[in-house]
């Protein structure tokens, strides 16, 4: 059986856990503040918790699914040796402590560099793959739309490494649209940006992306 660790003990990773749970896989939650999981463990008894360096280390495939501003700090806890190798479902994005301006949240990147780009130069010998940062966590598993399964937007230099994680967005409902290598998390990532406007101009936070192919 796949083993999932997921690095988080927020909204989106637990949310992502339940989901890997729902779908078969063992799952680890890696955390600083085990507090917070207790509930979650509580209505989830197949899961389990741990350090971000059990968790890490108990996984096939890791998640990170923590503040873009600690991704670089909860990694290097998690231990580089036991990232080396792995898939890393990037999840995280780059928004700075500050509020919102019309709606728009203010990124600490730039257009020319991602936090993506940042985490793989860092972390280089594991498989970074950016993916679930650019819609809510209530959404994120087998999301239901009139329109039908919306699309997640994929990155990463390892095309096994995305393959692997088409497979996993197929079962949570999605389709993949593969965007190509790191750099294209520049644009990826700032799709956080565009999701959250509705949300916070007008409270709407039920939708998701959907690229439209013409044939």
């Amino acid at each position: 059986m796949m083993k999932i660790g997921i690095l988080g003990s927020g909204d989106v990773a637990k949310a992502l856990a339940s989901g890997f749970l729902k779908h078969g896989y063992e799952v680890k939650l890696g955390t600083r503040t085990p507090g917070k999981l207790s509930e979650w463990l509580a209505q989830n008894p197949t899961g389990s918790a741990g350090s971000f360096a059990d968790a890490a280390g108990f996984s096939n495939i890791v998640v990170l699914a923590v503040k873009g501003n600690v991704a670089s700090e909860v990694l290097r806890m998690a231990g580089k040796e036991n990232l080396a190798g792995k898939v890393v479902i990037d999840a995280a994005n780059p928004i700075e402590e500050a509020p919102p301006v019309n709606g728009v949240l203010q990124f600490f990147t730039n257009l020319n560099r991602s936090l993506m780009e940042e985490l793989q130069q860092e972390f280089a010998s594991a498989k970074f793959v950016k993916a679930f940062n650019s819609v809510g966590s209530a959404l994120m598993v087998n999301p239901q739309f009139e329109d039908g399964r919306p699309t997640m937007f994929i990155c990463g230099n390892d095309e096994d490494a995305k393959k692997s994680v088409s497979g996993i967005l197929d079962q949570f409902g999605w389709d993949s649209a593969d965007m190509g290598k790191a750099e294209a998390a520049r644009a990826i990532e700032p799709l956080c940006m565009l999701w959250c406007i509705p949300g916070f101009t007008r409270n709407e936070w039920g939708h998701a992306f959907k690229l439209m192919v013409r044939k």
